[in-house]
């Protein structure tokens, strides 16, 4: 019968394993990993991410890294390149390839296609003296570290460092490109992500489509207003400016006698708002702290650009 406490054991092994490795690899950072970012940032086409097997899965995620975060890249099976896919790369572009030992065999059609049409070529490999590390333009050494499996066969300990070390160019381009988080949504518009990068004016309700009222509107056609819009609120605007806010709370504070009064003696004066360049998370947290539902939201001068409702949010999944 296994033995849990062997288990844990093991796996507490691995990872400390291959976190020495990665240390490791992170004393090893120099001149290398510079011109390797260098010659991407001078590229004028993409990079071309390749590797055989486990280093190809590893190539695919790089691919990805690098791709939604301001560098345009795929990957290119190095076995399909023998069969067509080579002339998915031409001038212009970068090719990072992957192998630890440098020697596999599939790499080399595609090695020699980066050599013949002069296509820059960063390498990633372990060992220095191998053919896919001396016939690269920028070589990235990783260091001699045992592989976790304990008898050096299983890809464990290089492939992290692939990972890390792929993770590591992707955020140096990043930085060098000066990228934004709202580049970064430009890439992830669907999903959790791209709903918390969303800006409130992605979510909120145009200025045409809200209750807004002057001053002196009767509490009538106010309380009409805010049934015909459902947001449950009404603005009131005087000289183009937000001036306060109807809500329901103001309607029950003036019950007696409130068909009588004007929207100016109902209202909450200066009312919190929002602009539309603000995170959408940034509403949500003002709306939760001040426990009210929604947020009229203006330009610098008050203008009523238009509101954003806690539900808006919701449904995009900003939480």
């Amino acid at each position: 019968m296994t033995d849990p406490a062997l288990q844990i054991a093991t796996a507490a092994r691995v990872l400390s394993e291959e976190a020495a490795a990665l240390n490791a690899l992170a004393a090893t950072i120099g001149a290398d990993f510079t011109r390797a970012v260098a010659v991407i940032l001078g590229a004028e086409g993409r990079v071309i991410v390749s590797g055989m097997g486990k280093s190809g899965h590893v190539a695919r995620k790089i691919a990805a890294t690098l791709a939604s975060t301001g560098t345009p890249a795929h990957f290119v099976h190095p076995a399909e390149a023998s069969h067509g896919d080579l002339g998915m790369m031409i001038r212009g572009d970068v090719v990072l390839v992957l192998s630890n030992s440098g020697e596999t065999p599939e790499l080399a059609d595609l090695v020699a296609h980066t050599r013949r049409f002069s296509i820059p070529l960063i390498a990633m490999a372990a060992r220095a003296e191998s053919t896919l590390m001396l016939a690269a333009d920028v070589r990235l050494l990783l260091p001699p570290v045992a592989e976790a499996c304990g008898v050096g066969i299983v890809p464990t300990t290089s492939t992290t460092m692939m990972l890390g070390l792929g993770d590591a160019l992707a955020i140096a381009l990043m930085q060098s490109r000066d990228f934004t988080p709202e580049h970064f949504r430009v890439f992830h518009p669907g999903g959790r992500l791209g709903a918390r990068l969303s800006h409130v004016r992605d979510l909120m309700h145009g200025a045409e489509s809200l209750p807004l009222v002057a001053p002196e509107t009767g509490m009538g056609d106010v309380l009409l207003a805010i049934t015909a819009r459902g947001f449950g609120v009404a603005g009131v605007v005087a000289d183009g400016v937000l001036a306060g806010v109807i809500t329901d709370g103001d309607l029950r504070r003036h019950m007696a006698g409130l068909l009588g009064r004007r929207a100016a003696d109902v209202m909450t004066r200066a009312p919190q708002t929002i602009g539309p360049d603000a995170l959408a998370q940034e509403a949500v947290a003002r709306m939760n702290a001040l426990r009210i539902t929604s947020l009229f939201v203006t330009d610098p001068a008050g203008a009523v650009l238009g509101l954003i409702h806690v539900h808006d949010c919701l449904r995009a999944g900003v939480a």
